[in-house]
């Protein structure tokens, strides 16, 4: 096989502010082949790029991001927290990219915008007092862009993921072309190596999973599933991975991934 494919966890998000406009070009300039964001619907029904349930820790908002609209929530400041705008502007002031924030509809057009294939992993976040209506929003939308079917010749390849079985589900239903992901931080009880659910072919064990469980990637891969680790930015962790041979690295760091296999 060849080398695995690095992901932009957030974008670039050890560096600059996750889930901002920045970070994610910032990944996109230091040559990641995809990169991955989380998506919450908002009152008025957007879809929005934040990890967490709550504002708290990445804004200067407060309260679950469900309950604002997105007019109330591009008032907020979702770049201040991080050190990272200010070690890369010095005195000068940061602009909206590093602060506001980002529409997944904004995201794919700066992607497409790259000029170059990119792969994008977008993890729907569940639960959520929203239920459903998160994966029909998102179906939605990569049908105006013409990324529910993913054709061979488009520079912008869209994958889905959750750690919701139901959510997956409702994914392969609405649009049972899109490649889809099940994120795993622990083996479900009756889980089966040889076998994913609902046509699954990819895999997402989180970095602790593959720790403890040395045969789960070699497993999964030999019952040709694909498989995807997620948060490796540690060298010896990444070494770790590369060992049982992964198809996809997600990581907050992505140049000196990169250095290291091209190396």
């Amino acid at each position: 096989m060849g080398r695995p494919l690095i992901f932009a966890h957030r974008g670039s998000s050890y560096d600059l502010p996750e889930h901002t406009l920045a970070a994610y070009l910032r990944a996109l300039d230091e040559g990641a082949d995809g990169v991955e964001c989380d998506v919450r619907l908002t009152r008025d029904g957007h879809l929005v790029c934040v990890h967490d349930r709550r504002l708290d820790r990445t804004s200067n908002g407060h309260g679950p991001v469900s309950t604002r609209t997105l007019a109330e929530l591009e008032r907020l400041d979702f770049g201040s927290w991080h050190p990272g705008p200010a070690l890369a502007d010095g005195d000068d002031g940061l602009d909206e990219s590093y602060l506001r924030l980002l529409t997944l509809d904004r995201l794919l057009e700066a992607v497409r915008a790259a000029g170059r294939p990119v792969r994008l992993l977008i993890e729907t976040k569940h639960p959520s007092r929203y239920g459903r209506h998160v994966e029909h929003r998102l179906v939605t939308l990569l049908d105006r862009h013409g990324l529910t079917v993913p054709r061979p010749d488009h520079p912008l390849q869209v994958t889905v993921m959750s750690f919701s079985l139901l959510a997956v589900r409702r994914l392969r239903a609405l649009a049972p072309a899109l490649p889809t992901v099940l994120l795993l931080d622990k083996l479900p009880r009756g889980f089966r190596l040889n076998r994913l659910p609902f046509g699954i072919q990819i895999a997402g064990p989180g970095l602790a999973l593959v720790r403890s469980r040395p045969t789960l990637v070699p497993a999964l891969r030999a019952a040709g599933n694909r498989v995807y680790v997620w948060t490796v930015n540690d060298p010896s962790d990444l070494e770790l991975v590369l060992a049982t041979g992964v198809d996809g690295i997600i990581t907050d760091r992505p140049t000196p991934t990169l250095t290291r296999l091209h190396g």
